[in-house]
């Protein structure tokens, strides 16, 4: 078929019936899929069940340097676990502290921090007029609800096949005091699926911030989760870069288990420099005498070594790739060469990122929901939830099973096919009103 800009309105109106026709047989199904949450799904878990296994009762609780986990103590984490996360996250052992289940906590911890009492003796940002934060966008909805819980002023950045607009943020941090900071998702973006290039990644490291309290926010929830053995993206490890730059202590690095073993009980680290890990422990040791050594050594003895979660993580991509595999072929299938939408292929990661025509991402998503597929809130990869042109749709293909994924991705491609037809229309009979 041809582009659909190119029908003319009685063809249009043509498709529009036959389309609708389709839509009402969908919605006599009864369809109950979630698709909203990039979550792992039931045979993932599976893969981790092990880990319930390798500590019991009798097992010795204690590390090779002697620390009793079932006690107090050990505020930045057991060495065992600092070295499996390190090298999970390509840095030095004594450039991490290993905290609790969830990266994110960490994060807005972080924010937190720096709101009450500042970046290393900078003024805290509560007592500043005013505090803003770039965004590369499209991106995770959670950073922005973090810097949006603080008051924080968030700036739109694109995102480009490279990674956040680089021209645009080298200008901003170095001409704006009030600039604090950036949310990166660097490897396998939330929601792109894109990986940040050489380039990208040796800019950062070397911008020149007017406030000297800027941090980098590296959020690197995907730096193991490739879909591919030998079709990967690889990326430069910012820490190092940031050092080669002199700019050692510009990146807060995170990262967590939480889509490796089994989320909401996982580990999380943040890797940083010692003059930021000195700033950091000055909070965490009023906070907590430290976070759960059991978890941490259980992991340790699950995965063994980095060569082991490598292999757990294989297991995880042949979970994944089919489903992936299916969504690219369906849209392919479905919407191909119509001119309608575009599309994300990520070689990892846990989304697909869709562009459908301007204005239409959210009659697309309310449509699904409608028929009984609950999809991502269309502008919620934005802050503040707002999309400015209205055209991002992400979506989550890995927690529902194959069959379930299959339906609802034809439906998907039904909606957008549809919200489609009804905007040209709608817009052909503006321009007719106009003139």
């Amino acid at each position: 078929m041809k582009p659909y800009a190119e029908l003319t309105k009685e063809e249009l109106m043509e498709l529009r019936k036959v389309l609708k026709a389709q839509y009402r047989e969908y919605q006599g199904k009864d369809l109950k899929l979630d698709m909203s949450r990039g979550k792992p799904c039931v045979e993932q878990l599976d893969l981790s069940m092990g880990m319930m296994d390798v500590l019991n009762s009798d097992s010795d609780l204690t590390c090779e340097d002697g620390t009793d986990c079932r006690n107090y103590g050990v505020l930045d984490g057991i060495r065992e676990a600092k070295e499996l996360l390190a090298d999970m996250m390509e840095v030095n052992p004594d450039n991490l502290i290993i905290y609790g289940n969830s990266s994110l906590n960490v994060m807005y911890d972080t924010i937190a921090r720096s709101m009450t009492h500042g970046v290393m003796g900078s003024t805290p940002w509560a007592k500043l007029d005013k505090v803003k934060f770039l965004c590369p966008v499209p991106g995770y909805d959670r950073h922005f609800a973090i810097t949006e819980y603080f008051g924080i002023e968030m700036i739109n950045v694109p995102m480009t096949p490279t990674g956040p607009d680089m021209d645009m943020v080298e200008e901003l941090v170095a001409s704006d005091e009030a600039i604090k900071g950036i949310w990166c998702v660097p490897k396998y973006s939330n929601p792109q699926g894109i990986s940040y290039s050489d380039e990208t990644v040796r800019r950062f490291a070397r911008l020149k911030p007017a406030a000297r309290d800027f941090r980098i926010y590296w959020d690197n929830a995907y730096g193991v989760h490739h879909l591919y053995d030998h079709d990967q993206d690889h990326l430069i490890e910012i820490l190092a870069e940031c050092k080669r730059a002199g700019n050692p202590d510009l990146v807060y690095k995170f990262a967590s288990t939480s889509k490796v073993s089994f989320p909401g009980s996982g580990i999380a680290a943040l890797a940083t420099s010692l003059n930021n890990l000195a700033d950091i422990k000055k909070q965490l040791k009023i906070q907590t005498i430290g976070h759960d050594k059991v978890n941490q050594l259980r992991h340790v003895r699950f995965f063994g070594d980095i060569h082991g979660m490598v292999e757990h993580m294989r297991k995880h991509a042949d979970i994944l790739r089919p489903k992936f595999e299916m969504v690219e072929e369906t849209l392919e299938r479905e919407l191909g060469g119509l001119g309608i939408g575009e599309w994300t292929t990520p070689k990892g990661g846990y989304f697909i990122s869709f562009e459908s025509m301007e204005g239409c991402a959210k009659d697309i998503v309310a449509k699904c929901k409608k028929a009984g597929v609950t999809m991502t809130p269309a502008g919620a990869a934005f802050p503040y939830g707002k999309d400015p042109k209205d055209t991002n749709i992400r979506i989550a293909p890995t927690y529902p099973p194959l069959g379930d994924l299959t339906i609802a991705m034809e439906l998907f491609s039904l909606c957008v096919k549809l919200a489609s037809v009804e905007k040209l229309l709608a817009d052909m009979k503006e321009n007719r009103n106009a003139e």
